[in-house]
């Protein structure tokens, strides 16, 4: 008799429902297919059999893992394709599904839609520093915002922390209604919107409410150490060059920093005290900081949006 071994599989970033199903049920139609016992815990999945019901139940696993990964369904049809093809790997990613970004406990994912929002998830995978620059509607925010939720899900910070200049109050708070915090919550109303679009409403909450999500303007930043975190600055174009230099400087530990804006939409009185065109013009060249450019190509609202933002180039270099 055979004697039964365990191995564990790594399922970090697979949304947890799509790939053990309602009441485990793909799991359980492995081991009713092979015989190889199948658990998930938490982001490991442990296999329990003999060798060879391993040997045969492991590549099945893992293409599920991999389907659950890109946001694909696994129900109880593929679980048997995948057990008929003895665990072929799924067909090779395009450059789209590489990019994919997947949530546990949302039934859907996001995924960049042009070549430009591709490598600016890319350089958020592989840089400390990404700055991000180009027009209205190219997905700046809202990429950097699933990029943080992402590694936030998958532990790979404790807290995220949004930032934004409230330029357009100017310093002076004190004439809108309310306490600091609704004062300063229209201008960080697109980042809550964002997190909204990524995450269960409770979870939000208690993620703001215990601080593991701080959503807050730029000034707030100032002499803090931020280790552990995925940090933004968006709106970047109306950062002082003062305020720039502080924001950067912050950066801690296991930290990653993104760096949104819009060079055409400056708010500051001169427009040669932002820190975004600042930044642009003395940072290129430092290792594991990019600079990634979207344009009118990269516009994925409506298609008048993309001719609006056009024509408004053409009269400003005309």
């Amino acid at each position: 008799m055979s004697e039964v071994v365990t191995q564990h599989l790594n399922a970090e970033g697979a949304d947890p429902l799509l790939l053990a199903g309602v009441n485990d049920a793909n799991l359980l139609e492995v081991q009713r297919a092979v015989g190889v016992q199948v658990s998930l815990r938490g982001e490991s999945l442990i296999l329990s059999g003999t060798p060879e019901q391993l040997e045969r139940g492991v590549p099945i696993v893992q293409a599920m893992v991999e389907l659950a990964r890109l946001g694909e369904p696994v129900g109880l049809e593929e679980v048997a394709r995948l057990v008929s093809n003895g665990g072929a790997e799924p067909m090779p990613m395009t450059a789209e599904q590489e990019s994919r970004i997947a949530f546990p406990g949302l039934k859907r994912s996001i995924a960049p839609k042009t070549a430009g929002q591709r490598q600016y998830v890319q350089a958020m995978s592989t840089n400390d520093i990404v700055v991000g620059i180009g027009p209205a509607g190219t997905g700046k925010t809202y990429l950097a915002v699933a990029k943080a939720v992402e590694a936030l899900n998958r532990k790979r910070v404790r807290r995220l922390i949004l930032a934004r200049p409230a330029v357009e109050a100017g310093e002076s708070l004190g004439f809108l209604p309310g306490d600091l915090q609704a004062k300063v919550d229209p201008y960080l109303r697109p980042l809550y919107d964002a997190l909204d679009d990524m995450m269960p409403s409770e979870r939000m909450q208690r993620a703001i409410e215990s601080r593991t999500i701080e959503i807050a303007p730029l000034a707030y930043m100032r002499g803090r150490t931020l280790s552990d975190a995925f940090i933004i600055l968006d709106e970047a174009q109306n950062a002082t060059t003062a305020q720039m230099k502080m924001f950067l400087t912050r950066l801690g530990v296991n930290s990653k920093v993104v760096v949104t804006g819009d060079k055409t939409q400056v708010d500051l009185p001169s427009r040669e005290d932002s820190g975004l065109l600042q930044i642009e013009r003395i940072l290129p060249g430092i290792e594991g900081l990019a600079f990634v450019y979207l344009d009118d190509s990269d516009v994925v609202r409506h298609r008048i949006v993309r001719q609006i933002i056009r024509a408004y180039a053409e009269d400003q270099t005309g």
